[in-house]
């Protein structure tokens, strides 16, 4: 039975065409996998199926509780799009919100929990809790959580209500092998159940082992074709960034968020030379670490954190000399910004804020986005772009200052693979003239040759500290 259609489906936004003339039906219980390139209108597909955007033009009519209709209000309230922007609602706004508030709200079809659970709510939550396995993190705070747990609980939130389909948006983006194992699980299990799942994603080597049946977005457009590995690119390797003495000195620093220890005790060292790759599970402390050596977060009291690279350690002088890309840079980018003002910022230390640019700076940003294909979006507000596509002005602006410090925390997620290898051939040269790479990664191939340690976190703490092996580029 047919659960959503689309025929003949145009979507507008900001003056921009998204979709056009889309055909396309969803039917129960049916896998469907979407993938395609950045801004070819994957995240609108997902959006048109939830009821979040409007056609413009021709007809998307549900059939709901054995029920066709051509609203989409019952399908807002039970059907919702897992992805970077379930999480932003939360990390955006001052209100505290258990991660039980917002799956209990969620049962209702809404976002904020307003009034006592009912039995009922609460015989659903369990069952969800269980299912997903969030029995530890019921009483967190959700903005204390890491990438790869939010991640977790927006699913949970998706399935409250007892949703006829899943839309999952780059779902597996920063989980950790582990998790992507146990919630392909989870994913698995609720198909087998009948649950229609789509999954739009750039890795669909990643996804769980279901039916698919493989649509194309690119453009606007929608067509049935087999997925297809990505293509190979040249390999590349860091040289040894120039340099002597310490850059970056931890000395038993805890973080503490909410009234839980995030990160430490820690003592650790980033010396001029080396190149680190920071892994672990969901949890351990890796998105801290990252925002604790640019100044984002500070250490409880009795830890020190030391930057002698710096001639003086100011917020602005840190801004200016660390690229820091992650989950968390995206959630914070304003709607109204353009991709200029994106780039630029970097040069002030701001983000999005940028006083008037000079001529040099100007000519510096366009010729960046040239290099990186990102001239379109230049003009373009943020609220207009993909995941992928704001993903890609973020890695940008992170290396546009030549940073002493380029931090990628999950930094190539929502990433197509032909922008991933545009911006990991831009690495070399900006090594060759000093910057230091940390990436934080649970993907091997999102780690490029040529890192030179290694530091594997465990609940907040070192687990472990290596050398990688050299890799000759003869």
């Amino acid at each position: 039975m047919t659960l959503v259609e689309l025929r003949d489906v145009t979507v507008r936004a900001g003056g921009r065409t998204l979709l056009e003339g889309v055909n396309l039906c969803l039917k129960q219980g049916e896998a469907l996998r979407l993938f395609g390139p950045n801004g070819g209108g994957k995240t609108t597909l997902l959006r048109l199926l939830a009821g979040e955007v409007s056609p413009v033009s021709g007809q998307r009519s549900y059939v709901l509780n054995g029920m066709r209709q051509t609203s989409a209000v019952r399908a807002r309230r039970s059907l919702s799009v897992v992805g970077p922007d379930a999480e932003a609602f939360y990390l955006t706004r001052d209100w505290a919100q258990s991660v039980r508030d917002v799956l209990l709200a969620a049962f209702e079809g809404d976002t904020l929990k307003l009034w006592e659970a009912t039995p009922e709510a609460g015989a659903r939550l369990a069952e969800v809790v269980a299912l997903t396995s969030l029995e530890p993190l019921l009483d967190r705070d959700f903005r204390t959580l890491s990438h790869g747990q939010r991640r977790r609980v927006v699913l949970a939130r998706a399935l409250m209500p007892r949703p006829e389909a899943l839309l999952l948006d780059e779902f597996t983006d920063g989980l950790s092998v582990g998790a992507r194992r146990d919630l392909g699980r989870v994913l698995e299990d609720v198909h087998a159940s009948g649950l229609a799942i789509v999954l739009a994603t750039h890795r669909p080597e990643e996804a769980p082992e279901l039916p698919w049946r493989t649509v194309r977005v690119e453009g606007g457009q929608v067509r049935e074709e087999q997925a297809t590995s990505p293509p190979l690119f040249p390999a590349l390797h860091l040289p040894i960034a120039p340099g002597t003495g310490d850059l970056v000195r931890l000395n038993e620093v805890e973080v503490w968020r909410n009234g839980q220890r995030a990160l430490g005790p820690l003592s650790w060292t980033w010396e001029a030379g080396q190149h680190w790759l920071v892994t672990g599970e969901n949890g351990s402390g890796k998105s801290t670490l990252a925002r604790l050596i640019a100044g984002e977060l500070h250490p409880a009291l009795g830890g020190s954190v030391q930057r002698p690279y710096l001639r003086r350690d100011l917020l602005t002088e840190r801004r200016r000399t660390v690229g820091l890309v992650g989950a968390e840079l995206g959630i914070r980018q304003r709607r109204d910004w353009t991709g200029q003002d994106i780039i630029a910022s970097a040069w002030h230390g701001t983000e999005g804020f940028v006083p008037e640019l000079s001529a040099d700076e100007r000519e510096q940003v366009r010729e960046l986005a040239a290099q990186l294909d990102l001239l379109d979006l230049l003009p373009r507000h943020a609220e207009t772009l993909s995941q992928g596509q704001l993903r890609r002005l973020l890695l940008a602006r992170a290396v546009a200052h030549a940073p002493t410090l380029l931090i990628l925390d999950e930094g190539l997620d929502f990433v197509d693979a032909g922008s991933r290898a545009h911006f990991l051939a831009r690495l070399p040269a900006l090594v060759r003239g000093g910057t230091h790479l940390m990436v934080i990664a649970h993907r091997n191939n999102d780690a490029p040759d040529g890192l030179t340690h290694h530091l594997h976190l465990e609940g907040g703490r070192m687990a472990n500290v290596s050398r990688l092996p050299t890799v000759s580029t003869h």
